[in-house]
């Protein structure tokens, strides 16, 4: 008789294979679900800034800011040091050329000037004693010069007579040889005394040469004193307005020192500073617009400093033709530069996602209002716009506000 099993009730060892694959597979579907999530943000649409991506023409230029300045200015630096005891112009003021300012005033180079007068009162005394000495020299050879002369011509005379009698044997020889011999003396003598009048003449010429180089010498050091004399009178150096003047009554200023400015007001100048960014494409002679009281200025950039300072650099730029009539040193304007010709382009409106993603990507809209992270490539930029070289198309709708707030989110839903 057959004896009927009971089947045991719990788990078997084939069972226990069956869960761990269960297990395996909803381990494997839930990495393939859960394990590529995407990070989402969720915000209100009211709150961003949405742009469209539009085609269009893009102005190749940057705004800048820059304030008016004198066309140029003039330091004033002391010539000469000294000590402030007249100041005869304020700060402000206008000016001409040449007008006294400051006075000055220096004991020691008082000193040096009468030092200088001195010797060249001795200098010229100098002179005038060895020009006597010479002029009476002079007048004292030529009249030995004379009296040779008359000794030649003398003993000449008596020679020639001697020699006839003594041919006719009417006197001695030794008359006759005496005569000789003081003929050819005194010949002698003449040559001796006109080499020595030559000679005297000669040096006569030459010291007085050099005592009156050493006096025209003397005489331009004076001047040169007097000169430094005058330079305590601090002169404006052009016509303009007297900008600042760093001296008061009392005051030692020293040699060189800076003591004020000069502010050429004939023509006027803007100074401005530009963002690093754009430092390879600055250069000399772009144009650019001032706006004031809706009428258009042209400018031209005159002038662009290498140094670059806070990350900024300067430039100057100056008007072309008319200039505002109510222009003033200080004012500041918002001045268009500018730098390429206009093309099409795509185009997005400049925002603060700039500042976010260094504008590398951007957040697109799509028609289920969800905002998707994606890549892009920013070209140009001006006041308005950046121009979009990869990345996008015209009519897509893009997030140009702040992103900080959403942290990592690749994926933004709009409510």
């Amino acid at each position: 008789m057959d004896i009927q099993l009971k089947k045991k009730k719990g788990l078997r060892p084939k069972h226990y294979g069956y869960i761990a694959l269960t297990l395996l597979v909803l381990f494997i579907g839930w990495k393939m679900i859960f394990g590529k999530s995407i990070t989402t943000f969720r915000t209100e649409k009211d709150k961003l800034s949405i742009a469209e991506v539009t085609q269009g023409k893009f102005d190749d230029y940057i705004t800048i800011n820059g304030s008016v300045a004198p066309i140029s200015t003039i330091y004033m630096d002391a010539y000469e040091g000294g000590r402030v005891y007249e100041k005869l112009i304020e700060e402000g003021a206008m000016v001409k050329k040449g007008e006294i300012i400051l006075k000055l005033e220096n004991s020691s180079l008082y000193e040096q000037i009468l030092a200088s007068e001195s010797n060249l009162a001795l200098k010229q005394n100098d002179l005038r004693s060895t020009k006597l000495t010479f002029d009476s020299r002079q007048v004292n050879d030529r009249k030995e010069l004379v009296n040779s002369e008359y000794e030649v011509q003398k003993f000449k005379r008596n020679y020639e007579q001697n020699k006839a009698l003594f041919d006719e044997e009417l006197i001695s020889k030794e008359e006759y040889l005496i005569a000789k011999e003081n003929y050819e003396l005194s010949q002698k003598q003449y040559e001796i005394i006109k080499l020595q009048t030559e000679k005297d003449k000669a040096l006569r010429s030459t010291s007085l040469a050099g005592l009156d180089t050493d006096l025209e010498r003397m005489q331009k050091t004076l001047s040169m004193v007097y000169e430094r004399l005058d330079h305590l009178n601090v002169r404006a150096p052009a016509d303009g307005q007297l900008g600042f003047l760093d001296a008061e009554i009392g005051q030692s200023i020293g040699q060189g020192q800076r003591i004020g400015q000069i502010n050429v007001l004939t023509d006027f100048k803007i100074e401005a500073t530009i963002d690093e960014h754009y430092i390879d494409r600055i250069k000399r002679d772009l144009i650019a617009v001032l706006d004031r009281n809706s009428k258009e200025y042209e400018l031209r950039l005159r002038k662009v400093y290498p140094e670059v300072r806070n990350g900024k650099f300067k430039v100057d730029l100056v008007f072309t033709k008319e200039k505002p009539e109510t222009i003033r040193s200080g004012q500041s304007y918002n001045i268009k530069l500018q730098l390429g010709a206009s093309s099409e382009a795509l185009l997005i409106p400049k925002g603060s996602f700039f500042q976010s993603t260094g504008g590398q990507w951007i957040f697109v809209v799509d028609a289920s209002n969800t905002a998707w992270k994606r890549p892009i490539r920013i070209g140009k930029q001006n006041s308005r716009y950046y121009e979009i070289l990869e990345g996008l198309q015209a009519e897509e709708k893009v997030i140009t506000s702040n992103y900080d707030v959403f942290g990592d989110a690749e994926k933004i839903i709009l409510k």
